[in-house]
């Protein structure tokens, strides 16, 4: 039996037993064996992997793992371009776009609130969602880690938070994400983007007495779904500026 030593870094620990976070560990395994293949066997899915160094030494996912060798693996760094080194994936995301599986609604709609394109139907498969993130080139969210070690799927991360709030705080954290903001620029429900238009245009979708004290409106360019900053407008607001904390 061989044996190789892995030591993983930041947030890839979340993975990983108590025992072997935030240090240098051996793994036993026989030959051949692909580092992606001991890499997911050890808990972490590939989709979070940015770059896998081997005695020093960048190498991609199909590195065949020999006797003896010092690995160290790394998160992905969605705002920093390592691509000349890691070789792990095409290109950086400078303008991240997402699909988020069924149990991520609320958080959906966050991210569409922040200005994010983000796909997001309550009936997915999970193949689905593997094609859409990898023919789309977005970053899938989910806290179904089997999902994530699908073969297709080349960007993904594994939600931690439960509370949808925490999850936003939280995804906006991990893709360094508050300087990307454009509240209100996407349909909440669709994901459209929005367009100023004449309150005539939607005047057959607004509210008794809403044109005595609105007079800005949109309308999304997908679903028609007409906008207006009425009195819940301010708790968006402060949503927003807790979420970007």
């Amino acid at each position: 039996m061989s044996q190789a030593t892995f030591r993983f870094y930041a947030e890839l620990n979340d993975f990983l037993p108590k025992g072997r976070r935030f240090s240098a560990f051996a793994a036993a395994f026989a030959l051949p064996a692909s580092v992606k293949h001991m890499i997911e066997a050890l808990g972490v899915p590939h989709a979070e992997v940015d770059l896998i160094l081997v005695n020093g030494e960048p190498v991609d996912f199909n590195y065949i793992v020999e006797d003896g060798d010092r690995i160290s693996v790394y998160p992905v760094f969605e705002s920093l371009d390592i691509t000349p080194l890691a070789q792990l994936r095409p290109e950086p995301l400078r303008s991240p776009r997402f699909v988020l599986d069924a149990h991520l609604g609320r958080l959906a709609v966050y991210l569409r609130m922040l200005g994010f394109d983000t796909l997001y139907r309550n009936n997915y498969d999970d193949l689905e969602l593997a094609v859409v993130s990898s023919q789309e080139n977005r970053i899938l969210l989910t806290r179904d880690l089997g999902l994530l070690k699908r073969s297709l799927v080349s960007r993904g991360y594994y939600v931690r938070a439960q509370d949808p709030r925490q999850q936003a705080r939280e995804v906006v954290r991990r893709f360094d994400l508050r300087r990307a903001f454009k509240p209100f620029s996407r349909c909440l429900r669709c994901n459209g983007l929005l367009e100023p238009v004449p309150e005539e245009d939607v005047a057959e979708q607004l509210l008794p007495g809403t044109q005595q004290h609105y007079h800005e409106f949109f309308r999304c360019r997908s679903c028609g779904q007409a906008y207006w900053k009425g009195a819940h407008y301010q708790r968006m607001v402060r949503l927003i500026e807790s979420i970007s904390e």
